[in-house]
């Protein structure tokens, strides 16, 4: 995984000192090939040990391999990683929205799907398939995708529910046990009913599956898999578009490895989307 991208998806969540490193990794990441830590500190204007505490955070034992690493990112950089910085303006015109609107959601889709191996999704679809039954979680604007992945699953004919309301939620997850997978939807890891609810499931033995942040988060630790969505600066504040469309992402690759690993699952889908479409035309 791109150094870069890394940096890009704990943004939100590191400190004051690490976000200059941060800033200055992504701005001026050629400089640092011929930088010492000292150098690099001075350069942004924190203490060496926080450039060492930053590496670390990136999961590297020190900083010459921080170093290396941003060299690897440097001589593989392309233009999806560069960061989104079409930021949508009060005077752009519709045109321009849509232009700005595509890059970004572009550059999103392709940080998402490198933070999320093969493996990571391979880890997810068994959980799933292993499961007697799913309940998905979700509080807000986030809901709405997983009532999403909720109708997905049931077209597999997975057993999946979810509800709309935190008491119900917890009603349910009280009736789970250790065959059953809760799936819990949180760009932030750290809203307080989602992480009760994955407590309380963690306590029933539950399987847990966190679609959420890159990095350490309160959710994160009660997950037993975790698919990751990018938090980037979004181009209208409060709008979560980029958000959903990482999630979005993730949900949509969840489905569709899922149907293509079960025939059985396949024929499933198709007959619930011919059903839906004889119910479209009476």
């Amino acid at each position: 995984m791109s150094t870069f991208v890394k940096i890009k998806a704990l943004k939100p969540s590191l400190s004051q000192s690490e976000a200059k490193l941060a800033d200055f990794t992504l701005k001026s990441g050629s400089k640092i090939r011929g930088l010492s830590s000292i150098e690099l500190a001075k350069s942004a204007g924190v203490s060496q040990s926080s450039v060492v505490k930053f590496a670390q955070k990136l999961g590297y034992k020190g900083f010459p391999a921080f170093k290396l690493a941003v060299v690897d990112a440097l001589n593989e950089q392309t233009q999806e990683d560069t960061p989104l910085s079409n930021e949508i303006d009060q005077n752009d015109s519709i045109a321009h929205i849509s232009e700005k609107l595509i890059a970004n959601q572009q550059a999103t889709l392709v940080a998402t799907s490198k933070l999320n191996t093969p493996e990571l999704f391979e880890q997810a679809v068994q959980a799933i398939k292993g499961a007697k039954k799913v309940m998905v979680c979700a509080i807000g604007s986030t809901h709405t995708m997983a009532q999403d992945l909720t109708l997905k699953l049931q077209k597999l004919g997975v057993c999946a529910v979810t509800h709309v309301d935190e008491l119900s939620a917890a009603s349910y997850v009280a009736t789970m046990g250790k065959d059953d997978l809760f799936i819990c939807l949180s760009n932030s890891g750290a809203v307080k009913s989602i992480v009760k609810l994955a407590q309380q499931a963690k306590t029933n033995e539950c399987q847990i599956l966190a679609l959420t942040r890159y990095g350490h988060s309160e959710l994160a630790n009660y997950a037993d898999n975790c698919l990751y969505c990018i938090q980037e600066t979004e181009a209208v504040k409060h709008s979560a578009v980029l958000t959903r469309a990482s999630l979005g992402y993730l949900i949509d690759v969840l489905f569709i490895s899922l149907a293509q690993s079960n025939l059985h699952w396949q024929r499933r889908a198709d007959r619930s989307n011919e059903y839906m479409s004889d119910m479209l035309n009476i």
